[in-house]
């Protein structure tokens, strides 16, 4: 059994075979998944488990050098913006539409969906390098 860190089999997974610029979404449990694209559905009820403790958790393994948000992210949730601000400290953050973002989800190595219910409650993470 691991004894630290992740718990997550799926999720450790992913992380473990990123390279640098790999994609790893987290989303709310309405965000569309495409159907090529991996999902783990970690979604029990309504905002259980949340959005940010998902991202929480996720960046205590995986290095990340940026993430992409929806523009709208900001103006319709700005508590939530605030809490993504906190946590990812000074990683850059670009700001496509919901519409590019619900596209990019294609590119990614896997979708974590939360049972979060916050409207964009979406994000992309960037896996970066460690040396």
């Amino acid at each position: 059994m691991k004894k630290t860190g992740l718990l997550n089999s799926e999720i450790s997974s992913v992380i473990s075979k990123m390279g640098h610029t790999d994609g790893l979404a987290i989303g709310d449990c309405g965000l569309p998944i495409p159907e090529e694209t991996k999902r783990i559905d970690l979604a029990l009820i309504k905002d259980i488990p949340s959005f940010i403790a998902t991202l929480k958790v996720v960046l205590t393994e995986l290095q990340v050098e940026e993430v992409e948000l929806a523009k709208e992210t900001a103006a319709v949730s700005p508590l939530l913006f605030e809490e993504i601000k906190k946590e990812i400290g000074d990683v850059k953050i670009t700001f496509i539409t919901h519409e590019e973002l619900k596209d990019k989800l294609k590119e990614c190595k896997a979708v974590i969906r939360t049972g979060e219910q916050t409207p964009y409650a979406n994000i992309i993470l960037r896996s970066g390098v460690v040396f």
